[in-house]
């Protein structure tokens, strides 16, 4: 990993479980091993806020902010290209806010810099929940990767509340049409990204998955809410008008939106059936790891550098095969977190290369 990009460092104070903390990362491997309930989930979310500029756990900033401490902070440093940087991040009258270098920026200031793909066991529920966890899994992926993802998607976002206020609270057909076109001109954009980052984790899914489950074939769709789409912003922004025109009278009976973006599915099937229907526990869970791998290979294709990889007390939830993957995938370049109770589940090896640090008392 000579010269690129990585996390050095990590200090905390009144955050979370911690009055204060510093951890000196590994180039490669950390691994964070204590009981449960020591903090271990809290650092790593502190290095996903800090690289990501959001938590998987959707936090307040007063629930970030230690009990009885008036202020809380944290701070991330990176080294690497040439390049020394500082993400920081303040907690104070219920208020989160974030710097770079020392000074204030918002939370898009921090996306990208050294981007971060989380994986814990909440994820390996994404193929058998419903389609807003796949919907969100992609977006939270594409919003570190390009800004104007993150913009579309906030937009599209505002645009489907403020429709749905308007068929609530009363419905108004010249103000209706005026939304159905912002919404229309948006969530194309926003389609058109969408399934250009799912093209370019697709490849790299299936290679991955196949590597674990050789005599299987995977596959993963973008299934649009109003049928397989035209080519290009406008056409796809047609059909969404029309489609929006076909479902006005249910929409106005029930008050929401029922088509577009934030109704989509994205399907992943194994041998051509819906994992979600017919997939067993093992194979879902094989799509998840696969998925989150190809998060890494994506980030590398398109920033020409890896992410810094996040993986927060997976190894208890996987079998021997899926373990003995991930280890085999972070083998090289990779800066990689682990939390863990058990160091038994890596091999001598892995742990002598790796920096092991024990959190809270043993």
């Amino acid at each position: 990993m000579q010269g690129q990009l990585a996390a050095t460092r990590l200090e905390v104070t009144g955050y979370r479980s911690f009055d204060e903390l510093a951890v000196d990362l590994d180039p490669g491997i950390t691994v964070l091993v204590g009981r449960n309930a020591v903090g271990k989930t809290n650092i790593v979310e502190a290095l996903q806020l800090l690289t990501a500029g959001s938590s998987f756990r959707k936090p307040t900033a007063s629930e970030l902010l230690r009990e009885g401490a008036s202020v809380g902070r944290a701070r991330l440093t990176l080294e690497g290209e040439g390049r020394l940087i500082e993400m920081g991040m303040e907690l104070r009258d219920g208020k989160r806010s974030f710097t770079r270098n020392g000074k204030k920026t918002r939370a898009a200031g921090v996306r990208g810099v050294l981007p971060s793909v989380l994986f814990c066991p909440d994820h390996l529920d994404m193929v058998k929940r419903s389609a807003s966890r796949r919907r969100e899994a992609l977006d939270s992926f594409g919003v570190q990767l390009n800004e104007n993802y993150a913009k579309l998607l906030s937009t599209y976002e505002r645009t489907v509340e403020q429709r749905n206020n308007l068929l609530r609270d009363g419905y108004a057909p010249e103000l209706l049409e005026v939304w159905d076109e912002s919404l229309a001109m948006t969530g194309a954009q926003l389609l058109l990204h969408r399934t250009a980052l799912l093209d370019r984790i697709r490849g790299h899914f299936i290679e991955v998955y196949r590597a674990i489950a050789p005599h299987e074939e995977p596959d993963v769709r973008y299934l649009p809410s109003f049928g397989e789409l035209a080519d290009g912003r406008e056409a796809i922004a047609a059909q969404f008008r029309d489609a929006l025109a076909q479902r006005r009278e249910d929409e106005l009976r029930r008050g929401c939106t029922l088509v577009g973006p934030h109704r989509d599915e994205v399907l992943f099937t194994i041998d051509g059936r819906s994992a979600r229907d017919f997939g067993s526990q093992g194979q879902q869970r094989s799509i998840v790891l696969a998925w989150k791998i190809a998060e890494v290979q994506v980030t590398r294709d398109i920033l020409g550098r890896y992410p810094l990889l996040l993986l927060d007390d997976v190894m208890s939830e996987l079998d021997a095969t899926r373990r003995d993957a991930i280890v085999g995938f972070i083998a090289g370049e990779i800066q990689t977190v682990i939390t863990t109770t058990n160091l038994g589940y890596f091999a001598d090896d892995t742990l002598r290369r790796a920096r092991v640090i024990r959190i809270g008392a043993e």
